[in-house]
């Protein structure tokens, strides 16, 4: 559990003298004592639950507990299941690169736009190549239409140091 979630007060651990009782089918049965409430739920076997503490009087419902912390788990797990996370994968290029090394590269980084992940391709500039960036330009210019059909340009080539950088971003399932 979050430390932001605030567990709900049960039973004895409501202090309050008078709150809203509600019942399990939703219907309300008015304005009681905290000891009548209490008794209500344990005739019926089930707990007092403090669902609405700000409320004047605080609102309680008579439930079973354990199943709707159950319940309330299961959802979030669910929840949590479907959820992806978008990661950053990395493909480093040369200015120098031969043409089955650069398919090579473009296949790795076609399979991580399809997994639906984000793709940083750069290309390392080493001495003199420092001179020669537009080849670098060029060839993520080249990368990019390669890897058009699955995914689109996030950031256009940018010189950052002795890299240039590019991100792929993987096109949204409802343009196709």
């Amino acid at each position: 559990m979050g430390i932001s979630k605030q567990e709900q007060q049960i039973n004895e651990e409501i202090r309050d003298k008078e709150v809203r009782l509600i019942d399990m089918d939703g219907s309300q049965l008015g304005i009681v004592g905290i000891q009548q409430a209490l008794d209500t739920a344990a005739d019926r076997g089930l707990d007092l639950v403090k669902i609405s503490p700000q409320a004047v009087p605080p609102v309680c419902k008579i439930m079973d507990y354990g199943k709707f912390r159950f319940d309330r788990e299961k959802r979030e797990r669910e929840a949590k299941k479907r959820q992806h996370v978008m990661e950053i994968k990395e493909v480093r290029l040369s200015p120098n690169i031969d043409t089955n090394d650069f398919n090579t590269k473009l296949k790795s980084a076609l399979r991580f736009l399809k997994d639906g992940d984000k793709v940083k391709v750069s290309v390392r500039f080493r001495g003199r190549e420092m001179a020669h960036t537009a080849i670098g330009e060029e060839l993520l210019a080249r990368f990019a239409e390669g890897a058009a059909e699955i995914g689109t340009m996030e950031k256009s080539p940018k010189l950052d140091g002795r890299f240039m950088l590019m991100f792929l971003a993987p096109k949204s399932k409802n343009a196709n």
